[in-house]
């Protein structure tokens, strides 16, 4: 079914789905927007008037007048001049966000292009035309003028683009192959084009959807390694978390709960003496549901910011007027927001790993090995959990509190959001390796706690595992296994499985 762009406007599930392949439409009364911001456009280039973005150089140049004989010049100059990206490229699933994103943008009849600019972008698309878009060039102010100008570069038939059988070819050629033409830009859609923050957003949003899907999966993760450390769930008593009114942690505990309800491997210790866990057990909720509403926060911004209108200058009612809506300090500051959260995640999640292979917190053989001594067992997934979250804790340093200035001084503070954005993928992706680490090691623990079981639904998600990954009897190359585990912690398997037909389906946190 194909993503309709509205008056209502568009959303991070809209988003996604465009990402996966859905076709993209535009209502008839988006385009009476578009046509309506471009007759202001063309009615200013035809009376002479000076405006900013229409007429004049950018930035520092803006004092420059531009003759109407070069302002197609003026525009193609500008994206490729700007197209000064470096590093290697970002992944085809950002960059059809990216251009996603641009056309949202132009939906609120602000931005001024021409309709068929926004039709071409729309086309391609649908036609998987990919932009290769380099990665690194943006200061995230006045948006992510670099990567979308590699973007732009397509639209006139400049740079290279990816075509969905992932052949890769100069653009005009990859135009041509799908039955598209590249256009001549008129006045003010180079600026449009390349004007915004849809590179930091872009980025933003596929993390925000890889880690609200880790949330839901550590949950089950922890209440294995919980299980399996013979730990109690004492702690999870809802009481305890609506004392304090977190959503998160609220909802959390109440997962935790549920998941150990009839473990009889719980039940098998309840008489012990012992009356509190680790923190890395006990306060899971708090840990865990500090990141989901972190993560509600970020959501909420993404939101508002996918049907922004980002660029500089705006056509509002009949006026041109200049802002700066390109600066990406919103998003930058919650997508750093987001790194720090996923970083906490991935800590408390290599703590559980630690005391499940430490023979003297765990009472199992050291290392999770059968044989230790001969068998080192699971001595090095833990060393490569705690070097990822050692990695992102570097990485986790705000890029928000950084700027530098450019463009002459014109461009005195910027956000660098792009860079929070490329961070915080990168912190997700560290996540889902720990969390897979620390699911293989409670598995471990589980087989070693035989012939007493977890809970049944816990029980479904250890052999769903032992579909991929076999017990560890004795030493093995380690990578493939944890490979393994790690696409079963991204991919839909166990939220299916263990949350089918309940609300923890869902994005949210909810109390």
């Amino acid at each position: 079914m194909a993503v309709s762009i509205s008056p209502a406007g568009v959303t991070l599930e809209d988003v996604w789905r465009v990402v996966a392949g859905a076709p993209v439409e535009i209502t008839e009364p988006v385009w009476d927007r578009i046509r309506s911001a471009r007759r202001v456009i063309e009615d200013i280039v035809e009376s002479g008037r000076t405006v900013y973005g229409i007429n004049t150089g950018f930035g520092r140049l803006a004092d420059v007048l531009i003759p109407p004989e070069r302002l197609r010049e003026l525009q193609e100059h500008l994206v490729i001049s700007h197209a000064a990206g470096v590093g290697p490229p970002l992944p085809d699933e950002i960059v059809r966000a990216m251009m996603f994103l641009r056309v949202s943008t132009f939906a609120r009849g602000c931005s001024g292009p021409r309709e068929e600019t926004v039709e071409l972008l729309v086309e391609m698309l649908n036609r998987a035309v990919t932009p290769v878009v380099p990665s690194k060039g943006s200061v995230g102010a006045s948006g992510d003028l670099a990567p979308l100008a590699h973007l732009a570069l397509a639209v006139i038939g400049r740079g290279r683009c990816r075509l969905a059988d992932g052949s890769e070819l100069p653009s005009a050629d990859a135009l041509e192959r799908v039955g598209l033409k590249p256009l001549v830009l008129e006045a003010k859609e180079g600026l449009a084009l390349t004007n915004g923050t849809q590179a930091m957003t872009a980025l933003g949003a596929e993390a925000l959807r890889r880690a609200e899907h880790l949330c839901r999966v550590i949950d089950v993760v922890c209440a294995i390694s919980i299980d399996a450390l013979l730990g109690t769930d004492v702690a999870f008593d809802p009481r305890i978390h609506e004392a304090r009114g977190h959503p998160g942690q609220i909802a959390v505990a109440r997962v935790l709960k549920d998941l150990l309800t009839s473990s009889p491997l719980r039940d098998s210790h309840r008489d012990c003496l012992r009356v509190q866990d680790a923190y890395a057990m006990r306060c899971a909720p708090q840990v865990h549901g500090a990141v989901r509403d972190s993560l509600a926060h970020v959501r909420s911004v993404l939101e508002r910011e996918i049907n922004a209108v980002t660029d500089n200058p705006l056509v509002l009612d009949d006026e041109v007027l200049s802002g700066g809506n390109f600066h990406g300090a919103p998003v930058a500051v919650v997508l750093d927001l987001l790194g720090i959260a996923m970083t906490d995640l991935a800590s408390i999640s290599e703590r559980r790993i630690e005391r499940m292979v430490n023979p003297d917190l765990s009472g199992l053989p050291a290392f999770l090995a059968p044989d230790p001594g001969v068998n080192s067992g699971f001595m090095l997934p833990h060393v490569t959990a705690a070097s990822l979250v050692a990695e992102s804790r570097v990485l986790a340093h705000p890029a928000s509190v950084d700027s530098i200035s450019t463009s002459a001084g014109q461009e005195d503070h910027v956000s660098m959001g792009t860079h929070a954005g490329r961070k915080a993928l990168e912190i997700v992706g560290n996540a889902e390796c720990v969390v897979g680490i620390e699911l293989l090691a409670a598995v471990q623990a589980l087989d070693l706690r035989a012939p007493v079981k977890t809970a049944p639904v816990l029980e479904s998600v250890r052999a769903l595992v032992r579909d991929s990954v076999p017990v560890w009897l004795q030493d093995r190359e380690a990578a493939p296994d944890m490979e393994a585990v790690i696409d079963l912690v991204r991919g839909p398997k166990i939220v299916e499985m263990v949350f089918a037909g309940s609300d923890e389906t869902e994005t949210e946190a909810k109390p």
